[in-house]
C-alpha cells in the first residue's frame, strides 16, 4: 500500500526524531563527497525528507525550480566554514539534508 507523502505519520516521526543539529565542520567530508543538500529555511526540513523519502518528483522539482533546495555550493560550504555555523540535518540516504536554523523573531 502506498501511502501519500503528507500522511506517512510513521516515517514522519521516525524522521522528526533522527534530525539534530551539527557543525558544519562534521559535514564537510560529506560535502566533499556531494552528498549535502541545502534546503531553504522556509521549508519545513521534515516534509522535505519526507518527501524525497517517497521520491515525490513534483515537489522537489518545484523546489530546486525555485531554488530552495539543492546541492550545497561552494559559497555556502565557505560561508558556514568561516562562521563555524551549526546546522540542522536530516539524513535520506545517500543525502544529508541541511537547513540554516530559522531566524528567531522578537
Amino acid at each position: 500500500m502506498n501511502t501519500k507523502p503528507e500522511n506517512d505519520t510513521e516515517l514522519r516521526a521516525k524522521i522528526n526524531l533522527e534530525t539534530a543539529r551539527l557543525p558544519w565542520s562534521e559535514l564537510e567530508r560529506h560535502f566533499a563527497q556531494g552528498n549535502v543538500v541545502f534546503v531553504s529555511a522556509d521549508l519545513d526540513l521534515v516534509d522535505v525528507a519526507v518527501r524525497i523519502s517517497h521520491d515525490d518528483k513534483d515537489s522537489i522539482a518545484r523546489w530546486m525550480g525555485d531554488g530552495k533546495l539543492g546541492k550545497v555550493s561552494d559559497a555556502q560550504a565557505q560561508a558556514w566554514t568561516e562562521t563555524a555555523a551549526v546546522l540542522w540535518t536530516s539524513v535520506v540516504h545517500p543525502f544529508i539534508l541541511v537547513q540554516p536554523e530559522k531566524a528567531v523573531l522578537h
